[in-house]
């Protein structure tokens, strides 16, 4: 991208509540999803990720979109629009879910947690948002949707995360990974769910945004704290094999094809006590049944060059079978692998392929994610 074109796009782009001390603290900022945020800091996308890995790490997620759906019936009404079974989730419990169209594809993926017997707190993706809400409020007509725009998100990440923010909030200590708790940290009231999207133990924090610089300063105190760019918030989902929206899944994809077939309930599923009754619902226990005609794997590079998202993949006659949605380095394996779409026929694991980068095909291997141990504290 032009210079100038990123000073545009930067100059446009709205500002999170930490706008300011991402700046101080030198962190590099890029337009995303609207907004400007830190892409990485001083110290670089890698040590950055292997901090994490190792430590703390804190992003600012405050982009993402946060709703609080309420009234009666409203868990009813959402399993209308989620195939998870919304009306069987404890309060504070959470659980991964999408957004269906009625053709099967994903309008957004997301996090729900209930927070009353009438009451769900949504996190959206902050590119989607706008989109989610209109859909909701198409769809839940006797419902109230608000918006939760005074509030800032933090994720807190890391193999130590649990000790810090145990230390500061003794009711987290008792919390297990998807559920949450409404506490204080700082004397700042927030609400804290056992969550997050690098694979590692940790937290995110949904608070004020008045008080979402004072709490991250806090934190930060902490020598096993870091503040961590979106660069290495990306390799960290992507060892992980988690999908990044608009990249390994969107309206044209279904969960089916996503490889997130594990996110539909069973009791939504074909013969189950709610079968249906969600978006799109015939499309994808056909596809259950009768399988689809691509799906979404990992893949490993021989060798360390980088494979990116838009990257043709072809067999070994040349023909297309596949197309890279996300790709690059992943710091804690001193690797370079991805996740693709690939033709039915050509997705078990050890199935041999290349990826055509820059005119030159590049030979890549079918894997299982996540690429490393996912480490959720479950009790």
């Amino acid at each position: 991208m032009a210079q100038n074109s990123l000073k545009h796009s930067l100059k446009d782009s709205l500002k999170t509540p930490l706008y300011d001390l991402h700046v101080e603290l030198g962190g590099k900022m890029v337009p995303f999803a609207g907004y400007a945020m830190p892409v990485q800091y001083a110290a670089g996308i890698v040590r950055e990720h292997q901090h994490t890995r190792d430590a703390i790490g804190i992003f600012d997620v405050s982009h993402m979109g946060q709703m609080l759906v309420s009234g009666e019936g409203v868990a009813e009404a959402l399993e209308a629009l989620l195939p998870i079974d919304v009306a069987g989730l404890g309060i504070n419990q959470q659980c991964y879910s999408v957004l269906t169209t009625e053709s099967g594809g994903i309008l957004d993926d997301l996090i729900v947690t209930r927070w009353s017997e009438n009451e769900f707190f949504l996190v959206v993706n902050a590119a989607t948002s706008a989109g989610d809400l209109k859909h909701l409020q198409n769809h839940l007509r006797g419902c109230d949707i608000r918006v939760l725009g005074q509030r800032a998100l933090l994720a807190v990440q890391g193999p130590k995360a649990g000790e810090l923010i145990g230390e500061l909030a003794p009711e987290t200590r008792a919390l297990t990974f998807m559920h949450g708790v409404h506490t204080k940290l700082f004397d700042h009231d927030c609400y804290i769910t056992r969550s997050g999207y690098t694979g590692e133990d940790g937290f995110e924090i949904s608070v004020a945004d008045t008080a979402v610089e004072a709490v991250t300063r806090e934190l930060l105190k902490d020598p096993r704290t870091a503040m961590i760019g979106l660069g290495a918030r990306d390799t960290l989902r992507l060892e992980a094999g988690l999908c990044l929206y608009g990249n390994d899944m969107d309206r044209t994809t279904s969960p089916i094809e996503a490889g997130l077939q594990w996110s539909i309930a069973r009791s939504r599923r074909a013969g189950g006590d709610k079968a249906g009754g969600f978006l799109g619902a015939e499309t994808v226990f056909a596809q259950m049944e009768e399988g689809v005609s691509r799906k979404r794997v990992g893949f490993t590079v021989a060798g360390k060059v980088p494979v990116r998202a838009g990257a043709d993949v072809i067999d070994e006659a040349g023909n297309i079978v596949g197309k890279v949605t996300s790709g690059g380095f992943g710091p804690t394996l001193g690797a370079s692998i991805g996740m693709a779409y690939l033709d039915r026929g050509y997705e078990k694991v050890g199935t041999d392929l290349y990826a055509l980068v820059r005119g030159k095909q590049i030979a890549i291997t079918v894997a299982k994610t996540p690429f490393v141990p996912q480490r959720y504290y479950r009790g």
